[in-house]
């Protein structure tokens, strides 16, 4: 039977149950993906003890190894279900309730007899129509002898298995016919065989936040820069830019819904980089509010006036000095040599004074003595 197959992980998966009185998995569909590995497995099982819980194995089949996570492909790729039952002897438990089950559910079932198997327990159990899903062998010996009917039968019903259909992805048996499907995140293309990738990142399609990233078939989230990717894998929040070695400004960093901008402190001026910052130039115009003169003192300034007048207790505005305040030394020496001066003069006209009263007096003395005469 495995010759018959096209055994692979996208075309036909094949597990082995092995069941008597009790039912062991000998291996899912999961397992191997080749006929040398399948044919290596097989060959190393041996038989369970006595008895026929064929209801139970069937049971076992549905719920154990029609799984997805046995390796069972989703339903929406409709691949085939099929159980092949190879049984010498009469169940021992009620069979033909949970053969029915497993036909509703979509799973077809073939059942083989071999030596004094029970007929009428293999026509319960298998599915429609009958001639071409019930067989009969001696032994177990000339069981092979079975392998061209079977195959016969199985791929008229399967056309997937002879793995001549050409679909790249998936091939769904339809009678005596296929059709091509593709896995989930692909879509079939016109010529009906071949598939591509679905833009999973198309809108209405994903449901990321900021960024969706097409991906096999699928897609992940991403975010814009400044953002990070929330838990959620969907959604974006704003990263701290300004967190220690986040950034590279030299001063201050300013978050700005995830950017960031630099600043500098106070008595400096951002430079033409945005980054780094120079000391200002708190003297220049309109940075200081000094009526006359600015003093630039590192990153601060003082006031001051020009000469003549005086700083005014607001220490910005200057007014007019009073002449007598605040003399020079230069100044105080002029003023003592006038002074020298001054008094020289006085002096000599004090003198030149006298004189002139002495000689006045002798004047008037002579004219007295002129009228007398």
């Amino acid at each position: 039977m495995i010759d018959t197959l096209d055994v692979g992980e996208r075309t036909t998966r094949v597990a082995v149950m092995n069941y008597a009185s009790t039912v062991k998995v000998e291996f899912p569909l999961r397992t191997y993906f080749d006929k040398a590995s399948l044919k290596e497995a097989v060959s190393r099982i041996k038989p369970l003890s006595a008895g026929t819980m064929t209801g139970l194995a069937i049971q076992t089949a549905m719920d154990e190894v029609f799984t997805e996570e046995m390796g069972t492909r989703p339903a929406t790729f409709n691949i085939p279900k099929v159980v092949i039952v190879v049984t010498d002897g009469r169940p021992q438990d009620q069979v033909q309730d949970v053969a029915a089950s497993a036909r509703t559910a979509g799973i077809e079932i073939y059942a083989v007899g071999v030596d004094r198997v029970d007929m009428q327990s293999l026509r319960i159990m298998a599915s429609e129509p009958l001639d071409e899903h019930v067989f009969y062998v001696e032994t177990y010996g000339v069981i092979e002898k079975l392998t061209s009917k079977f195959r016969e039968t199985f791929c008229a019903v399967n056309v997937c298995a002879l793995g001549t259909h050409g679909c790249q992805h998936v091939c769904v048996s339809n009678g005596a016919s296929y059709l091509c499907d593709c896995y989930e995140g692909y879509t079939l293309n016109p010529d009906k065989r071949t598939c591509s990738a679905v833009d999973t990142c198309a809108p209405g399609r994903h449901e990321c936040d900021q960024i969706c990233v097409s991906k096999n078939g699928s897609y992940v989230c991403d975010c814009y820069e400044g953002y990070t990717l929330n838990p959620d894998k969907k959604t974006c929040s704003a990263m701290a830019m300004c967190a220690p070695g986040r950034h590279d400004c030299a001063h201050v960093c300013l978050s700005n819904d995830g950017s960031y901008s630099c600043g500098c402190y106070e008595g400096y001026t951002l430079n033409p980089d945005k980054k780094t910052c120079s000391t200002a130039d708190v003297c220049a115009p309109g940075r200081h509010d000094c009526e006359q003169v600015c003093v630039r003192d590192d990153l601060f300034y003082t006031c001051d006036c020009h000469q003549g007048y005086t700083l005014n207790p607001d220490r910005k505005t200057c007014s007019r000095a009073i002449t007598s305040s605040l003399v020079t030394t230069e100044e105080s020496c002029k003023c003592e040599a006038i002074v020298a001066l001054q008094d020289s003069v006085t002096s000599r006209l004090e003198a030149l004074s006298s004189k002139l009263e002495e000689v006045s007096e002798k004047l008037q003395a002579y004219q007295d003595r002129q009228q007398i005469v």
